[in-house]
């Protein structure tokens, strides 16, 4: 349920900032598959995968965590 929320908050953010997957992928240095998952909620990301998400988006770190984490 947790990693779902993080995944949700990042493709929301993602979507914001006018990223495809694709983009956002290739900028993070994964593939576009690992993104797909963790945005679909299946794979919990690292801590150190959300810090290179928010500055690759920027937006504060704390933004990409579920509420009750802030």
């Amino acid at each position: 349920m947790e990693a779902e929320i993080y995944g949700r908050r990042i493709r929301a953010f993602r979507k914001l900032k006018g990223y495809t997957q694709e983009q956002l992928a290739k900028e993070l240095g994964v593939s576009v598959s690992v993104l797909g998952e963790i945005e679909r909620g299946n794979r919990r990301p690292t801590n150190g995968f959300m810090q290179l998400v928010a500055k690759q988006l920027r937006v504060p770190l704390e933004e990409l965590f579920p509420l009750e984490h802030n």
